[in-house]
């Protein structure tokens, strides 16, 4: 009798962690989190004091609710002045374009959206379909191309990379940076304000090399798997404890943000690493000493 009592504890509590486990990750990998961002330049006009950009990232046409409606009420309560989208809205393994393409259509209806390709739309194989979409919805799409953002009488400028995975087949061929630098060297301009969105956080240092102020980023997921005071443990193109995987990293006049992303690909679970929103705000420096 005893024996079977103890049975019965010992499953009792091997189903107890099985739940715990499967709740923990559940929350992982669904509950939005937002991180917050001041940024100050000295190149910023006033009237761009307190321009509120949202970043997107990585959604892999993850759904958050119906219609998406827990990750548009999210960024509805920001009140953004733009969204910046850079790269990944849908996954190549399980491709669904109209999941993407409803956080699409619903962020539109918050604020304008500014977009780069990601490694996924590059290998897609339907890019042109893809494009041809988010013209449609009125989204800016800035693959090696740069448009103003104006308020009154001052501009900043807005610039993006398309993915370098265009010109590859497959993560064994590398990264083949040559045209992003021959395209940022036409782009950049150091006499103005200039925010890049390209999903490369990696190739920091040729954003730096051009002395690009703000650059957003996403790709490596947050490193999937966060360690508590450690970091991320890996990420594409970066490999084991990889060095950019969220938040601000800072190189001589740039500094580059790295979203954590919402979605997943190859790898279906975030361990300390819950999906993300990140929320920068412009400041001028006089108005924030």
């Amino acid at each position: 009798m005893l024996k079977k009592y103890k049975r019965i504890r010992i499953l009792l509590f091997v189903a107890f962690v099985i739940a715990s486990m499967s709740f923990f990750c559940a929350w992982q990998n669904n509950d939005i989190t937002t991180t917050y961002i001041n940024y100050s330049n000295t190149k910023i006009p006033h009237e761009f004091d307190g321009y509120r950009i949202v970043h997107i990232s990585d959604l892999h046409n993850k759904q958050f609710g119906k219609n998406q409606e827990r990750l548009l009420k999210k960024i509805r309560a920001i009140s953004p002045d733009i969204i910046v989208v850079t790269g990944d809205l849908i996954d190549r393994r399980k491709y669904d374009l109209a999941t993407a393409m409803i956080f699409i259509e619903g962020a539109m209806k918050i604020a304008p959206v500014y977009y780069v390709s990601g490694n996924h739309e590059a290998w897609s194989g339907d890019y042109e379909n893809i494009s041809r979409k988010l013209l449609s919805c009125g989204v800016q799409i800035l693959d090696d191309n740069k448009v103003k953002l104006i308020k009154g009488r001052a501009e900043i400028e807005i610039l993006g990379l398309s993915d370098p995975d265009f010109l590859t087949s497959s993560y064994m061929d590398g990264t083949n940076s040559s045209k992003l630098e021959e395209h940022l060297m036409r782009l950049s301009d150091d006499s103005v304000f200039q925010i890049l969105l390209s999903h490369r956080p990696e190739l920091f240092d040729l954003y730096a090399n051009e002395n690009i102020d703000l650059i957003f980023s996403g790709h490596a997921h947050g490193g999937q798997f966060r360690i508590p005071f450690v970091g991320g443990l890996i990420a594409p193109d970066q490999g084991l404890f990889p060095k950019y995987t969220s938040g601000a990293y800072t190189q001589n006049q740039s500094t580059l943000i790295v979203s954590r992303g919402l979605g997943n690909s190859i790898i279906p679970v975030r361990i300390f690493n819950r999906p993300e929103i990140v929320v920068v705000t412009l400041q001028n420096v006089k108005s924030s000493i």
